[in-house]
């Protein structure tokens, strides 16, 4: 999904941005853009990372059978 955003203002650490045609505000921190100012037009793309997203889930399901193990020791004892 790619959409534009106009900077609006900064306040403090956050950037106030008007996304989309609808002009949705949204803070985002200020450390996370390119040097901009306000009025400057930023181009985002958003998109599911599906490999890492596998990998976190490969991780939770690993710590859950550890758990699980863990559990199991436990009751037998």
């Amino acid at each position: 999904m790619k959409l534009k955003a106009v900077l609006d203002r900064f306040e403090d650490s956050k950037a106030v941005l008007l996304a989309g045609e609808e002009e949705i505000s949204v803070n985002w921190p200020k450390e996370l853009l390119p040097e901009a100012k306000a009025g400057d037009v930023l181009a985002i793309e958003i998109s599911v990372d599906l490999e890492a997203t596998r990998e976190a889930q490969a991780e939770v399901d690993e710590l859950f059978a550890q758990i699980m193990e863990q559990n199991q020791g436990n009751n037998n004892q």
